[in-house]
């Protein structure tokens, strides 16, 4: 049954168990993302801008006759590129389903990315379209938090395939949806960034400047043992330019892109992505990125980084070391502090351990993103393929080649996280 207006407004910003029970019967539906698309294909421009805009310029993703050279006889996609890609690949919708899929059953709450999980099965080439279909694959109620009060973790996943039916790669992230109010009205001690020394800048420039890429030199499974480290990359100090140019390469993703004309004509559709800035303009809710007074009126002191800017940067960590010829198959990371502008990226990891599987060379390795103050802000672990000295890298496989029944897959993966608690019952 709908909710009333009077119920909507009473429930709004608030998590309730209705709001969870309505998400919950999401779960399993796909749906196609309400957004445009940056790359309808693959072209060098949108490769290479792409990379630059989290400051890499591995050949592989940048130099078409570099490329040619390599096993993948052309440009490819570094990992992350998907985001900038994704026409709508989901199946149409019975009336009923729509109806229960109109709406946020949480609308009015926060959300904030927290853990993103990624894997990878064939490389994404010059000239290739990809198809992108959602789905809810589980919730995980969370205990109260210092900063959101109450919140919940709303797991979505997102399946690639390109224009020839084939799976390319999938992401699923955990977004925390949290009360506003709790996160605006918590007390919180932060980390700010301050400015640099000489030295500092120094630093940073020194390890700028001694940064290589692997790339055609292969990196052999049989040459890598756990405890070694991979060589630290900087990536910092942010500034709002850097914004500016990671959207160039990503496209903006929650806003439709466009400017004057064509965000008025977005606007007009969709009025809840805009809010007034202090000159009383309608301004994308997407600005807290940029606009410090929009994320103080979110309870943040300082304008913010994208999720997405850490997993490029802990892509480009292990492209770096791991050469042309390894494939990155697996990674996960969890944002558990915000980087602030100002803030720098130190990229680090070292080897876990190393197997040799039915999937082939494996090589498990613990990375993670610490700023200036040397605190750890995203944590992850990643898992890539290397050759051996007498056998090339296979590329992985799905768990399941049919797009359908690989989304059925993940729904059971993640089924057992949602424990069903009551986020109303009192909590003594």
């Amino acid at each position: 049954m709908a909710a009333t207006q009077a119920e909507k407004a009473a429930t709004h910003g608030k998590l309730t168990d209705a709001g969870v029970e309505r998400l919950r019967q999401r779960i399993g539906v796909q749906f196609n993302q309400n957004r445009a698309y940056h790359n309808a294909e693959m072209t060098w421009d949108g490769s290479r801008h792409f990379a630059n805009g989290y400051g890499d310029d591995n050949p592989l993703w940048c130099d078409p006759d570099y490329a040619a050279k390599t096993r993948w006889g052309g440009l490819i996609g570094s990992p992350l590129f998907h985001y900038t890609m994704g026409e709508p690949d989901a199946p149409e919708q019975t009336p009923e389903v729509k109806a229960m899929m109109r709406g946020d059953p949480l609308a009015g709450l926060g959300s904030y990315q927290a853990v993103m999980d990624f894997e990878w099965w064939r490389p994404i080439k010059v000239g290739d379209r990809l198809g992108r279909r959602l789905a809810l694959v589980g919730i995980a109620p969370k205990a109260n938090s210092a900063f959101s009060g109450r919140s919940l973790g709303e797991i979505q996943a997102f399946f690639y395939r390109n224009h020839r039916g084939e799976l390319t790669n999938m992401r699923s992230g955990t977004w925390i949806r949290a009360e506003r109010s709790a996160s605006k009205d918590k007390a919180k001690q932060y980390e700010l960034p301050k400015p640099y020394s000489p030295e500092q800048l120094a630093a940073i420039d020194a390890a700028y400047a001694a940064e290589e890429i692997r790339g055609a030199n292969p990196r052999y499974w049989e040459d890598v043992q756990p405890g070694d480290e991979i060589q630290t990359i900087v990536r910092g100090p942010l500034r709002t330019s850097d914004i500016v140019v990671w959207h160039v390469g990503w496209g903006m993703q929650l806003t439709p892109p466009g400017a004057f004309k064509v965000s008025y004509k977005v606007r007009a559709k969709a009025p809840g992505l805009f809010t007034p800035n202090p000159l009383n303009v309608p301004d994308t809710v997407q600005r807290l990125h940029w606009e410090k007074e929009w994320a103080n009126e979110l309870g943040i002191p300082v304008s913010y980084d994208y999720g997405a800017i850490r997993e490029a940067v802990l892509g480009n960590l292990l492209t770096n070391w791991m050469g042309d010829d390894a494939w990155l198959w697996k990674l996960s990371c969890e944002h558990r502090k915000f980087v602030y502008t100002g803030d720098t990226y130190w990229a680090k990891g070292r080897v876990k351990d190393k197997a040799m599987t039915d999937k082939g060379a494996e090589v498990r390795l613990e990375i993670w993103v610490e700023n200036q103050w040397g605190t750890i802000v995203t944590p992850g672990e990643a898992t890539v393929l290397l050759p051996t000295r007498d056998k090339p890298v296979e590329l992985p496989r799905p768990a399941e080649e049919d797009i359908d029944r690989l989304i059925a897959h993940e729904v059971e993966r993640h089924r057992y996280l949602d424990t069903g608690i009551s986020l109303d019952a009192p909590t003594g």
